[in-house]
């Protein structure tokens, strides 16, 4: 199976220099000088540091240059700027073949999920998934750690499995793509908060109630978009969850730690090159959530800080002045789940 991998950042390379031990693989990167490092030096410095990359691993800044020929499509861009490069490369992708998001974000605007985004761009493609905790770095040190990969199609979700498994990545699969791709966008908007509280001094109790109430949160939008309750106890949910919501090696958590630490948004984001998902998706979370008629107000809470003028100091007090209630009150169960009636385009 040929694998061209579009975007070059930490995660992108790291999966496209995994599979390229494998499988074929291109890696296909906007700038000529990563491409450059990676067919010379075997490194992507400006993402993974000193970390070697497969002697397998081809890449190039042609979109149609790595397109051709793919027989897997795996997606490793900002959620921001997918439908853009899907957009120009529509007369590249050969027909059919599946596309894997690794992407975790919503679209600014539409609120459509990676998979929305590559059905109006790519129609007539299956779309999965891959996700769960994974921290790049960790990953190409070859710490163990576990992945998803989620199809509708089990048959297909099981193949390109089987691409991803090392000794030190397991990885299952799971059908519901709705839940496992909801779990991935909106565990980074949360991660911020956690990493507000850390930021402002807090402890352990209150980083692990906010990590609790925010999986709670996480469940409610995610089930009334379809997808199934137990994704959001897995690997998609619960363990991304911890593992973004308490890693300095997380972007997202990394950028709460700092506005709670007083830095403004504009700072934190200027300190790096590297996307946190959750400062652009936390906006669409919050409208999505208003349309479905559900709670989520930690999210609404980092929404405030990041572009209401908050201070971190304020959000995690309103939040425990919120009106007493039972802890499984609105717990949502499958009958009660809204199933999508449609895709945004």
């Amino acid at each position: 199976m040929r694998v061209a991998v579009l975007g070059a950042g930490s995660w992108g390379t790291t999966i496209a220099s995994l599979v390229s031990a494998r499988t074929p693989t291109t890696l296909w990167a906007r700038s000529e000088a990563v491409v450059a490092e990676i067919r010379d030096r075997r490194r992507n410095s400006s993402y993974l540091g000193d970390f070697p990359l497969s002697d397998r691993l081809r890449a190039t800044s042609s979109v149609a240059e790595a397109l051709g020929g793919a027989e897997l499509v795996v997606i490793a861009l900002p959620s921001h700027g997918v439908r853009a490069v899907l957009g120009a490369a529509a007369g590249d992708v050969p027909a059919g073949v599946p596309v894997l998001s690794l992407s975790k974000g919503l679209e600014e605007g539409t609120m459509a999920r990676i998979s929305e985004i590559v059905d109006a761009c790519w129609p007539g493609h299956p779309v999965g998934v891959l996700t769960g905790p994974n921290l790049s770095a960790e990953v190409c040190e070859g710490q163990p750690t576990a992945s998803v990969v989620a199809f509708a199609d089990e048959s297909l979700a099981g193949e390109i499995r089987d691409l991803f498994v090392t000794e030190t990545l397991r990885v299952y699969t799971n059908p519901d793509v709705i839940g496992c791709e909801i779990a991935g966008a909106v565990k980074n908007v949360l991660a911020i908060a956690s990493g507000m509280s850390v930021g402002l001094g807090f402890g352990d109790n209150t980083r692990a109630t906010l990590i609790t109430r925010s999986l709670a949160e996480l469940t409610r939008l995610g089930v009334a978009l379809g997808g199934e309750p137990a994704t959001f106890a897995g690997l998609a949910g619960l363990g991304d969850l911890v593992a973004t919501c308490t890693s300095l090696k997380s972007r997202n958590f990394a950028v709460g730690v700092a506005l709670g630490q007083g830095l403004s948004l504009e700072q934190v984001i200027g300190r790096t090159r590297m996307v946190a998902e959750g400062v652009k998706t936390c906006r669409p979370v919050v409208d999505l959530a208003g349309q479905l008629d559900v709670e989520v107000p930690v999210a609404e809470q980092v929404v405030a800080v990041c572009y209401g003028n908050r201070p971190p100091s304020e959000a995690i007090p309103l939040l425990m002045r919120r009106a007493p209630r039972s802890e499984v009150e609105n717990l949502p169960n499958r009958s009660d789940r809204v199933r999508d009636g449609g895709r945004r385009a």
